[in-house]
């Protein structure tokens, strides 16, 4: 089974950015984590990053089309995008949201809300990149 892995803005910079928040691993070695734990559960992963909103809509509106599960870290456009709302709306099989941190426990009040929550099958949160082993092993 194919799953899509979708990350959204500064992903791209793990392991370089607030590495005390985000932890030390790369992008690149959260891909290969990915892909293997994909692996040992059967599934036919794919990961992708953008930074581009419209990507991770056009993105999500495959998944849609295809009725490709999802595991989804849409970074801050999790905390306001009303568009990525009504595209994760429109998915009929199963999303994971993830996050590297718990947002809810961060400082910034904009953190606490999001706007994938009411159509993911599950959340995970602050497990780091274990986070995503877990949002996978979910589906």
């Amino acid at each position: 089974m194919k799953v899509l892995v979708l990350n959204g803005p500064n992903l791209g910079r793990l392991g370089r950015r607030e590495p005390g928040v985000y932890g030390h691993t790369s992008y690149n070695e959260l891909v290969e984590l990915c892909i293997d734990w994909g692996r040992e559960l059967g599934y036919d992963v794919e990961v992708r990053q953008t930074n581009h909103e419209g990507d991770l809509l056009d993105w999500l509106n495959e998944a849609a089309d295809e009725h490709t599960p999802v595991v989804l870290n849409a970074g801050a456009w999790t905390h306001y995008s009303y568009a990525l709302f009504d595209a994760c709306a429109q998915l009929t099989a199963p999303l994971v949201e993830v996050h590297l941190s718990n947002p809810e426990q961060r400082p910034e009040e904009f953190r606490h809300t999001s706007v994938v929550t009411p159509h993911a099958k599950a959340v995970v949160v602050g497990k780091g990149v274990e986070g995503y082993r877990e949002a996978l092993q979910s589906l």
